[in-house]
């Protein structure tokens, strides 16, 4: 883990996986769900890494938002 990037990305990924595990009732339909934000912090780490900043904080923002909004259903 080099940037700051990484660092934010990786924890937020935990983050949606602990989310899964303990507030979910872990079921497939709802992992199909919890897959789209790990996709996005993956690809806000590759654009943060490329310096378009603006686009992975973007990203990021979004994959947080639609965590939270899954694990309120």
């Amino acid at each position: 883990m080099v940037t700051a990037y990484d660092v934010v990305t990786v924890t937020c990924f935990a983050g949606v996986v602990l989310t899964y595990f303990m507030f979910t009732d872990g079921g497939v339909k709802t992992l199909a769900h919890f897959m789209l934000p790990a996709v996005a912090f993956a690809f806000a780490n590759k654009l943060g890494n490329d310096g378009k900043n603006v686009l992975a904080i973007a990203l990021i923002g979004a994959g947080i938002g639609y965590t939270y909004i899954i694990a309120r259903h």
